[in-house]
């Protein structure tokens, strides 16, 4: 059996393979058209596409070329101002033969993790060799890229992947390795996933690695997230002010391990997806991120959460 991830076996190699954002993809399928590339930064949550999409843009403008015309760099690993003067200065400075109006393209993955240093000597050094480089930059938000690098570049937005593409590439997924699934399993996923490609992709594998079967309970021992049955039975039992009963569902989550965070980040998912009045999901949800706030500055407590499902079952009451 192979042992290669199945998120790099999978990866698409054409822009037109990639999965969801096809505003996006479709202007980068215009440069690839005209054959002039701009200074861009894409943007997005992860597991989203970026840097498979920039793989393909470069892939599909330099084709055979593009193993000696395209450096690709993570800043998470390499994001000092000695990278911009050795590496990437060097490699701006280093001649290919290129067609005429072709560029070289250094690929700049998790950009917004660069030093500031960093990126004020990345500003010259596009100015520098514009007539030779283009810079492609990835990064989860744009904000933490200096602005006089975000006014050189095309900013392109990405945004997290519908359900139902998740699902049809999953089903894909599923299909040629001959992974045997539920339907609820492939459910599981996606609500784990959150949007996310790479997570659902990963989760899949590992789940028929340890298992042989994809089914809902299967998935969330290896995703080891509370169960949104669960959740939902505390969701429900505050909605009807049976607090006794919420606070029992809350005290067996504690009790099998999971932390604050993970139970209010389920309790979340589920609140989203639950068929209530809209004025009272707000107010739910507003409750719940609350809790969620005060358990990242440092609270993370079965107090929190217990003063949170009561005061959901207060609004039932007031109801």
């Amino acid at each position: 059996m192979s042992t290669q991830p199945w998120v790099e076996k999978y990866r698409p190699q054409l822009l037109k393979d990639v999965v969801g954002n096809e505003e996006t993809v479709a202007k980068l399928q215009a440069v690839v058209n005209g054959g002039n590339m701009p200074n861009i930064i894409l943007s997005g949550p992860p597991g989203t596409g970026k840097t498979t999409t920039m793989l393909c843009l470069a892939r599909q403008l330099l084709g055979p070329l593009a193993k000696d015309a395209v450096m690709e760099l993570n800043a998470s690993d390499e994001r000092g101002i000695a990278v911009v003067r050795d590496k990437i200065k060097m490699f701006a400075k280093k001649r290919v033969n290129l067609p005429a109006g072709q560029h070289k393209l250094v690929i700049l993955d998790e950009a917004d993790s660069m030093t500031a240093a960093a990126q004020q000597a990345m500003r010259r050094t596009m100015e520098l060799f514009s007539s030779t480089t283009r810079f492609a930059l990835a990064c989860n938000t744009s904000n933490k890229i200096t602005e006089p690098i975000q006014s050189r570049c095309a900013i392109l937005r990405f945004t997290r992947l519908s359900d139902e593409q998740l699902l049809r590439r999953l089903q894909y997924v599923c299909k040629e390795e001959g992974v045997s699934y539920e339907p609820e399993g492939l459910e599981a996923l996606i609500f784990t996933a959150e949007g996310d490609m790479r997570n659902a992709l990963n989760n899949l594998q590992s789940t028929h690695s340890g298992f042989s079967v994809v089914n809902q309970d299967t998935v969330f021992k290896v995703c080891d997230q509370p169960h949104p049955h669960i959740a939902r039975g505390i969701l429900e039992a505050c909605l009807e002010g049976r607090l006794d009963d919420a606070l029992a569902g809350l005290r067996g989550l504690s009790e099998s391990g999971y932390a604050p965070v993970d139970i209010v980040g389920t309790l979340f998912k589920v609140v989203k997806s639950h068929k209530m009045p809209e004025a009272r999901q707000l107010e739910v949800i507003k409750e719940v991120g609350f809790c969620h706030t005060r358990i990242a500055d440092g609270c993370a407590s079965l107090v929190q959460l217990t003063g949170m499902v009561a005061r959901l079952c207060q609004l039932a009451e007031e109801k």
